[in-house]
């Protein structure tokens, strides 16, 4: 059973992305740690006493849509109802509208144990904070006195509406339409599908947030506008009223997060209201929605990161409980005529630190990814800039390195298992089969790779990217000058990876300068992973060196020695794809199309 690793988080917050400093400088007004701590660890309780019982359930009995109506599994409603009394939903909403206005790094750590303890439950919360977010910065006065309060203490869920069947990751062909009545408002028809938690019994409004196109818009993403589109209309007094013209039509059978109702949505075809038409109010300004809804998707990127981390997590104890008691064969050195835990002999120990280091790397990277939008948040000028493309930068990384990791960790976590992982009954197959849907939704990781590498290393002239390397530099620096015998070979092999990022940066820097897009779109992917294994292994030294005195420094300073001697070793494999390989790749394509 999934035991939240409250010590571990509160560790990686404070000291390897920042918290403790921000606190001790002010920079989140009275927030002291001893409140962290309090929150931390009952978020862990919750997790661990409340949501982990229920997945199981949730996996086995998931979603049901009956004549139109989503009934979630037994115990889920309750457990989100109790989750919300607890506050969570509005840990950094809006103060004025009912949250509690605290920082995104308490946020991401908040969200990873809801995700540990189920995947499915944790994903909805996610969209709600996403649309609080997209509502607060984009719409009128009217619509947050209507609608933010009720989504910030979640009485309320939201949901995010893009994809079309036609319109997938190219937003350029979507066809929903949405037609001016002449009093404000906008009759939407068109259908989305995949859309999370787009009708269920949580609560009993749900606010979708739909991107459309009005009728004169322009072609393509420059064209496409966003509503704010409820479930029933709100009167002034905040009382529901009629149904809108919008439905659930159907539940995807999906290979994981059964519990998680994944919708096809019908809007305007005239199964609700007078006539035809769901009414939505436009949020921002027509024809530029993308803007607005890129709000909500960087928020939700970043709590699919968290995502990969929750199930790499969860593996990740249960493989490890697992070695300890499952018995097989003699592990070199084992005397006696019983047979050895398999965690005594060194492959399984070398998967299981592995799962370890990975899992703690990708959390470091996610954490370090709300540090920067927190300190961007309360900076001003240019230092506000540079924390604010810093959080850029990092975001696709945290997104798909952390995804990319989740699956591999869950498949790691099936192999310690051996035979009995392949089979339902411990569960190490439900995590995998839950992991595989982060790496796709919220921007396909290859994606993210493009985002990276086109959009990302040229911020400010390519100074962003170059003073994130400097702390990693510096990292190793620090590993190094301490001597311990603990960080053996640290700093030199960091060395070595950190030049590897550095050579494979300035090659694609290069490449886009010259207009050579095919040869910095080959490299895109192994960059992003070699990006993520030095950002691991800096990190994870970074935390090691953080508190030498402490009880667990011994284990952390071994896994951050593990991962720079076993993990790190893996970008200069990559750097040589990622220089040479696009010619081959080129060559190949015309053998994928015969």
């Amino acid at each position: 059973m999934y035991r939240a690793p409250v010590d571990e988080i509160s560790h990686t917050l404070k000291t390897v992305a920042g918290l403790r400093k921000a606190l001790e400088d002010g920079r989140f007004g009275d927030l002291g740690e001893d409140l962290v701590d309090a929150i931390l660890t009952e978020a862990g309780r919750f997790a661990s006493d409340e949501i982990a019982p229920l997945n199981e359930i949730g996996d086995t009995e998931g979603a049901v849509l009956e004549d139109g109506e989503v009934t979630t599994p037994k115990g889920w409603r309750k457990l989100y109802r109790d989750w919300i009394e607890g506050g969570w939903n509005g840990l950094t909403g809006p103060e004025e509208y009912g949250g509690q206005g605290l920082p995104t790094l308490l946020s991401v750590a908040a969200l990873e144990m809801w995700n540990s303890g189920a995947l499915a439950f944790g994903i909805g919360p996610t969209l709600t904070m996403g649309a609080v977010e997209a509502i607060e910065k984009h719409a009128t006065d009217e619509l947050k006195a209507k609608y933010l309060e009720k989504l910030v203490i979640g009485d309320w869920m939201g949901t995010m509406n893009l994809t079309e069947p036609q319109a997938g990751s190219d937003l350029n062909a979507l066809k929903t339409r949405a037609e001016p009545v002449g009093d404000g408002t906008y009759r939407i028809f068109g259908q989305k599908i995949y859309i999370t938690y787009g009708e269920h019994d949580f609560t009993d409004n749900i606010i979708h947030l739909v991107l459309a196109r009005l009728p004169d818009a322009p072609a393509g993403t420059r064209g496409i506008s966003l509503f704010l589109v409820p479930k029933f209309h709100v009167g002034d007094d905040g009382s529901l009223g009629e149904r809108n013209d919008v439905f659930c039509s159907g539940l995807e059978h999906k290979l994981g997060i059964h519990a998680s109702p994944t919708c096809t949505m019908i809007y305007g075809d005239g199964k609700f209201g007078d006539e035809p038409g769901a009414i939505g109010w436009l949020i921002g300004e027509e024809n530029k929605g993308l803007a607005c809804m890129f709000t909500m998707m960087n928020n939700a990127r970043l709590a699919v990161g968290m995502q990969g981390v929750a199930i790499a997590e969860t593996a990740t104890q249960k493989a490890l409980a697992y070695a300890k008691e499952r018995t097989q064969g003699r592990a070199p050195g084992h005397t006696g005529e019983d047979m050895s835990p398999i965690i005594e002999h060194p492959d399984v120990a070398r998967m299981l630190m592995t799962m370890k280091a990975l899992t703690q790397g990708a959390r470091a990277i996610c954490y370090s990814c709300a540090e920067a939008l927190d300190m961007a948040r309360v900076s001003e000028g240019e230092e506000a800039k540079a924390w604010s493309e810093r959080a850029s930068l990092i975001t696709p990384i945290a997104k798909a390195f952390s995804t990319d990791i989740g699956m591999e960790v869950a498949s790691l976590g099936v192999q310690v298992h051996g035979g009995m992982g392949f089979i339902e009954e411990t569960g190490a197959a439900r995590l995998l089969r839950d992991a595989r849907i982060a790496p796709i939704y919220e921007g396909t990781n290859g994606i993210q790779a493009i985002d990276l590498v086109m959009r990302k290393l040229p911020l400010s002239g390519g100074e962003t990217v170059t003073k994130l390397v400097a702390d990693f530099r510096a990292d190793a620096e620090a590993a190094r000058a301490s001597n311990a015998p603990e960080f053996e070979g640290v700093a030199k092999r960091l060395d070595a990876a950190i030049a590897d990022l550095e050579g494979a940066t300035a090659y694609l820097q290069k490449a886009i300068a010259e207009g050579r897009q095919t040869d910095a779109l080959s490299g895109a992917t192994p960059y992003l992973r070699l990006f993520g294994l030095t950002a691991t292994a800096a990190m994870l030294a970074r935390g090691a060196l953080a508190d030498m005195d402490a009880p667990e420094a011994g284990g952390r300073a071994a896994l951050a020695r593990f991962a720079a001697l076993n993990l790190a070793p893996e970008t200069t494999g990559l750097l040589a794809g990622i220089v040479t390989g696009a010619s081959s790749l080129e060559a190949a394509k015309s053998a994928l199309a015969s």
